[in-house]
């Protein structure tokens, strides 16, 4: 009788396993460099203007339909701040800077075999809205104790797509909202109350996964 060799005692064992395995075949880390623009909305498009932005992001896609996500999404100049302080090296320019933390999670639906992906999700923000001056050089700096600014917490919901080149790089598309309420020092045309705040950002992506 002819003996079975040990290693093939576990072929049956590899057969079982093997679509296992094949459903944990995606990336699981997933970096997002994006750029495009937002859009004040409601009471806050009293105050504030449409502005363009960036945002970086990271993703931890942890199963092949659910993913955790952190990020940062950066405005320049909604505010249409135009002012100068006045030092005695000269003048330099104040503007301001729109900044978002998204903290949350998204759900997945991979199609065309995982080459497009389709999300949606949300969780907590928080939102600052500040101002800045002009640096003279990155070796000398000087303090601006005329720039204020104004914070506060919120929720983002958020819906994009995804289409991958390969395995690792991807483009897509992302659209934001956010909703909360930031308060603080007046900026701008922005009073010095408690306000509710909303946004549209709206950026196209390009994204490394591995």
């Amino acid at each position: 009788m002819m003996r079975v060799r040990p290693a093939f005692r576990f072929l049956p064992v590899l057969f079982v396993l093997a679509p296992l395995c094949a459903q944990d075949s995606f990336p699981h880390h997933n970096f997002t460099f994006g750029a495009g623009g937002a859009s004040p909305q409601s009471e806050l498009s009293h105050f504030m203007q449409s502005a363009p932005g960036v945002s970086v992001g990271y993703g931890y896609r942890f199963m092949r339909y659910f993913q955790a996500d952190a990020g940062l999404d950066i405005l320049f100049g909604a505010a249409r701040i135009r002012d100068f302080l006045t030092t005695d090296i000269g003048g330099f320019r104040i503007k301001d800077r729109e900044y978002f933390i998204p903290l949350g999670g998204r759900a997945i639906a991979p199609l065309a075999g995982g080459k497009l992906l389709l999300s949606a999700g949300g969780g907590g923000a928080w939102m600052k809205y500040s101002e800045r001056v002009n640096q003279p050089s990155s070796y000398y700096r000087i303090d601006c104790p005329i720039c204020t600014s104004r914070s506060g917490w919120g929720y983002y919901a958020q819906v994009g797509g995804d289409w991958f080149f390969g395995r690792n790089l991807r483009l897509g598309v992302m659209s934001r909202f956010y909703r909360g309420h930031t308060e603080g020092e007046p900026l701008g045309p922005v009073p010095g109350v408690r306000t509710t705040d909303h946004w549209i950002n709206t950026l196209a992506e390009i994204g490394f996964s591995f």
